[in-house]
């Protein structure tokens, strides 16, 4: 009786060490896996997007910017004069209101972009993922880079911080020194573009009223910050 009591407790300890020496899964993180919850629920928004898509194909595009309402705003927003004396004849708009990483990913995953053969991603996405951690909007800011490169092969990005805002500052400053490593000065390239928008009382020089989207002299400093790059990033 002894010895089979023993072979029992031999057997269970086997069993128990399988079990724990097994690979343990870890779940995806929200902010890294494609949702079209701020796409497919808006028949709006599909239009408005299919418009402005089938609008663009025909005309060259060595760019593309990739992001939420800050990057959209760049064709009808404040940022729309700027837009238009920049990059109008060179560049993809394909930021949406709302999005947040989760979101962008989808919208790379899914929308026909096969017209476009652009050279750089300009990307500015994850304020609007506030309520996640700064190292899970981190990850959701790396998997929107893997996206763009899967979509594009042999394309260039220009990574940008995510600008200061009365929603999270604190939060979004860390996650930029998150993102500051990813930069290898080769396929990606990061532009510390949150460093231009002084705190300016209540608010940051460059944002608009909401303390969140940009003014036309946040745009201006954009597009000023970007094209010195650029020819950096174009030349690799």
């Amino acid at each position: 009786m002894k010895r089979l009591f023993l072979s029992a407790l031999l057997v269970a300890s086997f069993c128990n060490a399988q079990v724990s020496s097994a690979p343990v899964s870890t779940p995806a993180k929200a902010t890294t896996v494609a949702s079209d919850q701020n796409y497919y629920p808006r028949i709006n928004y599909q239009i408005y997007f299919n418009d402005y898509i089938t609008l663009r194909k025909n005309r060259p595009a060595d760019l593309i910017f990739i992001g939420d309402s800050i990057t959209e705003q760049w064709r009808w927003g404040a940022g729309s004069p700027v837009w238009k004396q920049h990059f109008e004849e060179r560049a993809i708009d394909f930021g949406l209101g709302s999005d947040k990483t989760q979101h962008t990913i989808w919208r790379l995953e899914n929308i026909d972009l096969s017209a476009f053969s652009p050279k750089a991603a300009v990307i500015l996405i994850g304020t609007n993922n506030q309520n996640d951690t700064p190292e899970d909007i981190a990850d959701g800011v790396k998997a929107v880079i893997a996206a763009t490169q899967k979509k594009f092969t042999g394309i260039k990005v220009v990574l940008l911080s995510i600008l200061p805002n009365a929603r999270a500052t604190e939060k979004m400053a860390t996650v930029n020194g998150l993102l500051v490593p990813l930069a290898d000065q080769k396929d990606i390239f990061y532009l510390n573009l949150a460093e231009k928008f002084p705190a300016a009382g209540d608010n940051w020089k460059g944002l608009s009223k909401d303390k969140l989207h940009l003014s036309a002299e946040g745009y201006e400093v954009w597009a000023s910050e970007l094209e010195a790059i650029l020819p950096t990033v174009l030349a690799k």
